[in-house]
């Protein structure tokens, strides 16, 4: 491990765009991996009691059927295609993102580094600018790579942009005041970039879940909220 840290060190000193692009790309790669496990996972045990049903009476190859249907196998086109965000958008503009960032609280807004006011200006910026932003173009990224229409493209987007940014809003801003707070700016694309592997993993489960009930709670909230506005008009 030592020696796969030392080299990771050195590349980022050498080549620091070529490596976070490679990191990211390999990161997002592995964390849509795993979503397609959870979401494998979460699917069979919905299936659990369906599959009791069969058992009572006795119909073994329908079970065995099913069991066969349901092995969990990776969709390697899927992982190829997330790869390829982390490579193509993470990697380069998270890099450039950070460093920037860094400068522009630093030379414009003239905060000492690492003090509350400091962290505060980052984290809120990161939370306003990049985070939206990066939910915004993964989702439209993904549904044009699947080979949607630009209507369903949009659909898809207004069906999982609100839920992912709210549940991404309680977590993101704890891990960027601990970046920002204690790690050192050259590691804190890696830091960002490890925590990416759960957050990819976590953009694809959300991306995978379709239609489910616990996203309509937050569609049901917004067109409320535009029936609500229409109505005083």
């Amino acid at each position: 491990m030592l020696r796969i840290w030392k080299w990771y060190q050195s590349c980022l000193s050498l080549h620091p765009v070529k490596t976070q692009i490679i990191s990211s790309g390999f990161l997002w790669g592995i964390g849509d991996v795993a979503a397609q496990y959870i979401t494998h996972s979460t699917a069979k045990k919905r299936l659990q009691y369906h599959k009791c049903i069969p058992m009572v009476y006795g119909q073994n190859g329908f079970n065995d059927a099913m069991d066969d249907d349901n092995e969990f196998k990776v969709n390697w086109k899927r992982v190829a295609v997330t790869s390829m965000f982390g490579f193509g958008f993470v990697g380069p503009v998270g890099h450039f993102w950070y460093e920037e960032l860094d400068k522009f609280i630093k030379m414009r807004l003239l905060l000492r580094p690492k003090s509350a006011r400091f962290v505060a200006a980052k984290v809120a910026m990161d939370g306003l600018i990049f985070g939206p932003f990066d939910l915004f173009v993964f989702f439209t990224y993904m549904g044009f790579s699947a080979g949607k229409s630009t209507a369903q493209v949009k659909e898809d987007v207004k069906r999982d942009f609100l839920p992912a940014l709210i549940l991404e809003g309680g977590v993101w801003p704890i891990v960027q005041v601990a970046n920002f707070r204690y790690v050192p700016v050259r590691y804190q694309l890696l830091y960002v970039n490890i925590f990416c592997l759960l957050d990819s993993a976590f953009l694809s489960w959300i991306e995978q879940q379709k239609d489910a009930p616990w996203k309509q709670r937050f569609t049901s909230f917004t067109s409320m909220k535009e029936g609500g506005g229409q109505g005083r008009l």
